[in-house]
């Protein structure tokens, strides 16, 4: 076992610590119905698996979680903040949607035989369609051929940090990422490379709905882009009744699933919600884990008294 990880934390542990279920560390403008609470602990037993959830009501602040502190392996949802870090980069003038990038090809190449898999450039595209390739697709060419853009992992990393999220990390590109996926079973071992706390996730996602990091432009480019998600039916958008509308981005790696975004309320709410799940016994289990949360995260924050008035959307 490297340095970067650590053994989970069990759940009776954290049931019996002081934060229960709510965003440790977070102030809570309001809590959750204890419903919900309750259903949630129930859905999200971690008997096959660590799970790995946080959600946040943008209008009222009511906010739950479960493990929400603890790191689980990002797999592709990494590329948000990916997508995030090229866009403030458009705003501040070093670089532009219309400007070229190579898709990044892997190389075949032996697992852990070099820190960095070989890649090869590919077809040209606008970073305009590497976004929506990256998140709509979730095309890993094109995420390498943004990271290369930026500067590589620890740009990424270091634009989180200075929007103020302090533990999601990015520390290899997608290539070596695939390449190397299954050292550690993420159901029993915490690997902190390239992973988020399910909090900082809602955080991260909550910030850029609103607007807070990013031009109104750049904004709707990596928000819309979420809204065409094709990747992972049978995860969030199971768990939501017909017509919701949603944006979501997927992550998928070895005995790890997850899917990650906004869900827009029939009465104008708008709730981030951010799901990791490890384990349950197969890929189809674990999708249909994530479906039962975000159903039941769904139908817990919609009871009416806890509506708020004000627009969660972003801020002008």
């Amino acid at each position: 076992m490297t340095a970067g990880a650590a053994q989970a934390q069990s759940f009776e542990e954290f049931l019996k610590s002081e934060n229960g279920a709510v965003l440790d560390g977070r102030e809570r403008v309001r809590d959750v119905p204890p419903a919900l609470r309750q259903a949630l602990f129930a859905v999200a037993q971690p008997d096959n698996g660590r799970i790995g959830v946080a959600a946040l009501d943008l209008n009222t602040g009511a906010e739950v979680s479960i493990l929400g502190e603890q790191a689980f392996p990002m797999a592709s949802t990494s590329k948000i903040a990916i997508a995030a870090t090229f866009l403030a980069g458009v705003d501040a003038g070093r670089y532009s949607l219309q400007h070229k990038y190579p898709l990044m090809i892997p190389v075949a190449s032996k697992a852990f035989s070099t820190p960095v898999a070989p890649v090869k450039p590919g077809m040209m595209l606008t970073a305009q369609s590497l976004i929506e390739l990256m998140i709509t697709r979730s095309d890993n060419t094109a995420t390498d051929a943004m990271l290369a853009a930026v500067g590589g992992p620890k740009a990424v990393t270091a634009w989180l940090r200075s929007a103020g999220i302090d533990r999601q990390r990015i520390d290899r590109d997608i290539a070596t990422l695939v390449r190397d996926d299954g050292e550690f079973d993420p159901a029993l071992v915490v690997d902190e490379r390239d992973s988020t706390p399910p909090a900082e996730m809602v955080e991260l996602i909550a910030g850029l709905y609103q607007g807070k990091w990013l031009s109104p432009r750049s904004r709707d480019v990596v928000i819309g882009a979420m809204t065409r998600t094709v990747t992972g039916r049978s995860r969030i958008k199971a768990g939501l009744p017909s017509g919701v509308e949603f944006g979501h981005k997927t992550g998928t790696l070895n005995n790890t699933a997850s899917d990650v975004g906004f869900v827009e309320m029939p009465d104008g709410r708008v709730i981030v919600m951010a799901i990791y799940v490890t384990g349950q016994g197969g890929r189809a289990q674990r999708s249909q884990k994530i479906a039962s949360i975000a159903r039941t995260l769904y139908n817990g924050f919609a009871q009416n008294r806890y509506a708020g008035n004000e627009a969660g959307r972003r801020t002008p």
